[in-house]
């Protein structure tokens, strides 16, 4: 007989490692791009497909990963995952052309949206109503952790030859850790239950489990019928204001933001995504620290407040000091002596790191950078030329007078800093914790997948959207309009949105079939006479 193990510590391994490797997927294109684009002589549009085809099989995933949580079971679709992630990644590290690169990218895609849906709801079902804030919002942290990982190891690996394949190559290893960790993981709470070799932490759903168990249609997600409609409208409302607040887009304009202060060239880049990352680990754990004790309902309020105030006075800052239009097509993404390129190899070399591919990074959901349509270069077809220029952020724009704009400058940093850190502690963790925690177990991974096709479609739409809105109506009023969405998230919260802190699963299932819509469900719940049992899982022998 092994030792036993403990069931908590084993839960937020599987939640952490697979946010680190959802948050190294995302980021990794960012430091490979320039790489690939000497390598392989990719134009603006073929580095816009590349990095876009992840979102392909992220979509996919959405799609089609709900149906396949729900017949094949949690613990399944993770592990099913990780070995698509392992087949996308060899993919990837032995590409010979940006056709197998694409493939590979969309087949990672499909893995690390599949396997984010089944993580969440595997460890909401699996641990108790005390436990479930913290350890599912540890996925957040996981994905904030995993994208500073990405960071560091592209800056290490610039130099080497063929660096890029050992950056993609190296995801597999949270991935077949998280796997190891499941090896010692029942499959869910019913087959706890079932076999009774361990005492199921949700005190009221795994009973419930068995001959009585309900049965709901994909179709029951749009009926009264257990007020399904009422939590759909709780769960689609959270994933759409999380992207229509213009998180993505807000970040692309970090690294400007950060020029204007006084940080130039390559140095407000990695201030930008180094310095924003770690201001969003520090609000994620804020966030895991709170979520138990002040609420899901009460993080969304404040995060969607600050963020309302924060975006609206970068608006309003942008009035009096203008700012570049955002990212180009213009210029090579990173600095030549950062990615340890020969001085003479003809890229621009004050230009700066790129914005990482955008993501609401709760999450999980990368999309098309957002790039300006430039004509190709009249040396294109010289052999001789420089490469084609890769993606970068917007070079900084014409200097202005310190004296009559260093407050407001400074003024717009705070506010991004202050954004970022709302979003880090409201819709990023809390969005996906609410949305697996609302829905019956029987259809729990449909449900899920469901919002989650529509936050990637709403991030898409955000982002092919951004500078014809723009060029609409003007950047100021870009971010005034996200100001007033995230206003319109707050009324929206405050009416729909329950509490589910202290509540079993299957106590806030009853809580919703009460009451035909989501309307007061923030006055605090009894939650006595609910009994936890600590469980502990035996190892192989």
């Amino acid at each position: 007989m092994g030792r036993p193990l403990p069931l908590l510590p084993l839960c937020a391994s599987v939640s952490l490692l697979g946010g680190l490797t959802f948050g190294y997927e995302l980021a990794v294109i960012s430091g490979a791009l320039l790489p690939l684009q000497l390598d392989f002589g990719l134009s603006c549009l073929e580095q816009e497909f590349l990095v876009g085809s992840l979102l392909l099989g992220a979509l996919l995933a959405s799609l089609v990963g709900g149906f396949l949580i729900d017949c094949y079971g949690r613990k399944q679709a993770i592990l099913g995952s990780n070995l698509v992630l392992l087949a996308g990644s060899l993919t990837l590290g032995l590409a010979g052309s940006l056709t197998w690169l694409v493939l590979g990218r969309s087949v990672v895609g499909f893995a690390i949206s599949l396997s984010s849906m089944a993580c969440c709801i595997y460890v909401s079902e699996l641990v108790g109503p005390r436990q479930r804030g913290v350890l599912v919002s540890l996925y957040e942290a996981g994905i904030t952790m995993g994208i500073l990982l990405s960071y560091a190891l592209n800056y290490a690996l610039a130099g080497i030859p063929w660096g890029w394949r050992h950056m993609f190559g190296w995801a597999t290893a949270p991935a077949l850790l998280q796997s190891l960790s499941l090896l010692f993981l029942p499959a869910g709470a019913d087959e706890t239950a079932a076999h009774k070799d361990l005492i199921p932490l949700q005190g009221g759903e795994a009973p419930k489990l068995g001959l009585g168990r309900p049965r709901y249609s994909f179709l029951d997600l749009f009926r009264a019928r257990d007020n399904m409609r009422g939590r759909t409208t709780v769960g689609l409302g959270l994933v759409l204001f999380q992207q229509l607040t213009g998180q993505p887009n807000v970040l692309c304009y970090a690294s400007t933001i950060f020029s204007s202060v006084g940080f130039h060239g390559g140095s407000s880049a990695m201030l930008a995504s180094v310095g924003l990352g770690a201001v969003k680990v520090a609000a994620t754990l804020t966030a895991m620290g709170l979520v138990d004790r002040a609420g899901r309902r009460a993080l969304l309020l404040a995060g969607c407040a600050f963020m309302a105030l924060s975006v609206s006075g970068i608006g309003l800052v942008s009035f009096a000091v203008p700012m570049d239009s955002g990212p180009s097509c213009l210029a090579v993404p990173n600095a030549t002596g950062q990615m340890g390129l020969p001085e003479d190899s003809g890229l621009l070399r004050d230009s700066s790191l790129p914005p990482m591919p955008r993501t609401n990074e709760d999450q999980r959901e990368p999309i098309l950078s957002t790039v300006k349509k430039t004509k190709p270069h009249p040396r294109s077809g010289d052999p001789s030329a420089a490469p084609q220029p890769a993606l970068s952020s917007a070079l900084p724009g014409p200097p202005l007078p310190t004296q009559g704009h260093a407050l407001l400058r400074w003024t717009a940093l705070l506010c991004l800093m202050v954004f970022v850190s709302a979003f880090s502690f409201g819709f990023g963790p809390v969005t996906w914790l609410v949305l697996s925690e609302i829905y019956p177990v029987e259809i729990r991974g449909r449900a899920f997948a469901f919002c989650n096709s529509f936050n990637w479609a709403a991030n898409l739409f955000i982002s092919l959207s951004f500078l014809d809105l723009i060029g609409t109506i003007g950047l100021s009023w870009t971010f005034l309009l996200y100001g007033l969405t995230a206003v319109l998230g707050l009324g929206f919260i405050y009416l729909f949105v329950p509490e589910t802190k202290g509540q079993s699963l299957a106590e806030i299932d009853q809580q919703f079939q009460k009451r035909r819509f989501a309307l007061s469900f923030g006055h605090r719940q009894n939650s006595t006479g609910i009994q936890y049992s600590r469980i502990e899982v035996s190892a192989a022998s």
